[in-house]
């Protein structure tokens, strides 16, 4: 794990919760967090549970910090931004937002153009230390914060750069939003499976459990994923009959259509929340 001095999180939500608890398992000491977060239960909720730092005012918990996570919604982040500029000081603390569709020029704009600040977007399964987390930074941006930020992001997850900011759309469109594509089909088959006669437990286990072991498989192969589906399917056996079934219904244009609107939506929603 990077040194990376007092880190402070700004919001007390489960997705700080999650990469607080990663990284007290890696080894940082509770006692170089603080979290600042409105709610007294909250506060009290993450000091019991990690022994950290907690705090109401965010600029008090962000004065001594070397990084700050910001974990506040992006209707939010505008008020927290301009609340924490001033404290910039000589030498700024990288700032790693976490906020959904918030653009690096608004944070820019917000904090000032000498503050380093690093995008990223995880995903839900990020609360079970199972995320992938798309990331961004501008060339500005140096090898060391990018380091800083990627280790404290990595504690709940996969992390993969992107070049350019506008791929962080892509991103959201795919690993951000991706776990309800697989939800649905997930609740499709386990469906078709009761509609077939299987009791609604043992579907529900058995879509699981493939859905389980077809990633994994996926995960420890360096095969491609056609290959892998080609090795499961045999000519004429029943895994091409459902195939061509899914062939002819057009997959892979509804899904192509499906992460094109969402990819559209995160950038409609950039615009939005960026504007201020």
């Amino acid at each position: 794990m990077n040194d990376f001095g007092n880190l402070t999180f700004i919001g007390g939500g489960n997705m700080a919760a999650a990469l607080i608890g990663g990284l007290i398992k890696r080894g940082v000491p509770a006692g170089r967090i603080t979290v600042s977060d409105p709610s007294p239960d909250r506060r009290r909720q993450l000091a019991l549970e990690f022994g950290v730092a907690v705090a109401s005012d965010n600029a008090q918990a962000a004065a001594a910090a070397e990084v700050i996570v910001l974990a506040v919604k992006p209707q939010q982040m505008h008020a927290v931004a301009t609340g924490l500029a001033p404290r910039s000081g000589p030498s700024p603390a990288l700032i790693v937002s976490v906020a959904a569709g918030i653009p690096h020029g608004a944070l820019a704009r917000w904090f000032g153009p000498r503050v380093p600040i690093v995008r990223a977007m995880p995903n839900r399964p990020a609360l079970n230390g199972f995320g992938a987390t798309g990331m961004y930074a501008p060339p500005g941006v140096g090898a060391a914060y990018r380091a800083l930020a990627e280790s404290i992001m990595s504690t709940v997850g996969a992390t993969v750069w992107v070049e350019h900011e506008s791929q962080m759309d892509a991103v959201t469109a795919l690993s951000g939003s991706g776990p309800a594509y697989f939800f649905l089909f997930m609740e499709a088959l386990e469906s078709a499976a009761q509609a077939r006669g299987l009791p609604a437990e043992i579907a529900h286990r058995l879509t699981l459990e493939t859905a389980f072991g077809a990633a994994q498989m996926a995960r420890q192969s360096a095969e491609s994923l056609a290959a892998l589906r080609e090795q499961v399917t045999s000519k004429g056996g029943t895994t091409a009959a459902a195939l061509a079934v899914l062939d002819a219904g057009g997959l892979h244009a509804i899904v192509a259509h499906a992460v094109s609107a969402a990819d559209r939506r995160s950038a409609e929603l950039a615009v939005e929340f960026g504007s201020a």
